[in-house]
């Protein structure tokens, strides 16, 4: 069967990944964005209905003061208006009803002080946990948004693919180039729902560590060669050395050394080289990853293992990602007994080092 006009228009002029990618993330962008509106403007009418709200209970207590202040003293001017001139007794009554009054005033202001400390105490813890929690929402609702994202891409590509395949016949090398890129799709599915799960498991408690000791170098190794075949036309340089054991779950070590290789392809350039090493010395074994992207900002460096949390504005972000591969780095380096950090790269980049104490 000859191939169609559209077909062969197809081939050369079809949308790409890249292409199909940025045509979702377009569609989200907007979604975000204007969802993002209307969130800044709930937000703000939160925000000064709080402010109101806790002015009017200060501005209260400080009347609920004024009010007992006047009370005592007018309760003292009456009482001394009562006393008789002629009484022995007169100006030691004086004395006892003036200090009567000054005790009163000293308890109103311990009482109110403390009344004020405990308010603006709640109110800051208040105003602390609603904020938190409106973040926790927003990096939330943004991870539906990009999770949405990471879904359609692969789906739409794999579909497209698969379409052309039954009902063109192409020639073999074209077969093979959209098997390989619909092999690449769902090796993406696979390690987008992979870190889902774990996460999901490894947050709730729900996942049972099986430590073994296994050869860390060897399982490196076959993340490289993975990494090969999965990306073919990009460029990785590794350095590992031999026989490193350490104990831990081959599952979660295997997804650690993916999601820094994967983070380094989001943001690389595609003509620059990934840099990737594990060395052994007497203060352990050491993991790196580096690759020569934008870099990330000194007060982004704790932030980008955080649950959710990624680099930049979602209206405008471009890079692929769900937030939750560092966030799985760095918890599946803590339940190793390993540290990770972010350094720079030079002369650009940022270089990912996982340190394992042993």
């Amino acid at each position: 069967m000859l191939i169609s006009d559209t077909a062969i228009l197809w081939l050369f002029h079809a949308p790409n990944t890249k292409e199909i990618s940025e045509y979702h993330n377009h569609k989200i962008s907007n979604v975000v964005l204007n969802m993002g509106i209307l969130k800044k403007k709930r937000l703000e009418v939160v925000t000064i209905a709080y402010w109101f709200l806790l002015l009017y209970i200060i501005a209260a207590l400080i009347w609920w003061f004024i009010a007992l202040q006047r009370q005592s003293h007018q309760m003292a001017v009456y009482q001394l208006t009562e006393l008789k001139a002629d009484d022995p007794a007169y100006l030691k009554k004086i004395d006892l009803i003036t200090d009567e009054e000054k005790r009163k005033n000293a308890q109103f202001i311990g009482e109110g002080s403390i009344f004020l400390l405990v308010i603006l105490i709640g109110a800051v813890f208040v105003y602390r946990a609603v904020r938190k929690q409106i973040k926790m929402t927003q990096q939330q609702q943004n991870f539906m948004m990009a999770i949405t994202h990471e879904l359609k891409t692969p789906i739409a590509v794999a579909k497209l693919n698969l379409e052309t395949l039954q009902r063109h016949k192409l020639e073999e090398s074209k077969q093979q180039k959209l098997i390989h890129a619909t092999l690449q799709e769902a090796n993406r599915l696979n390690t987008l729902t992979n870190n889902i799960l774990i996460s999901s498991q490894l947050e709730g408690g729900g996942y049972k560590l099986l430590k073994e000791e296994l050869d860390f170098s060897s399982l490196t190794a076959n993340c490289v060669q993975d990494f090969h075949s999965r990306f073919p036309d990009r460029k990785l340089n590794s350095s590992i050395a031999d026989d490193i054991d350490i104990s831990g779950d081959a599952l979660l070590l295997q997804i650690l050394v993916n999601n820094l290789l994967d983070n380094a392809i989001k943001y690389a350039p595609a003509a620059a080289a990934i840099d990737l090493s594990l060395q052994k010395n007497e203060k352990g074994v050491f993991l790196k990853v580096a690759d020569e992207g934008p870099g990330i900002a000194a007060e982004e460096k704790k932030k980008v293992f955080e649950r959710f949390y990624r680099i930049g504005n979602e209206q405008v972000r471009r890079a692929k990602g769900t937030g939750l591969g560092l966030y799985l780095c760095k918890k599946i380096a803590t339940d190793h007994n390993a540290d990770i950090n972010v350094t720079n790269n030079h002369p650009a980049g940022s270089i990912f080092t996982v340190h394992f104490f042993i």
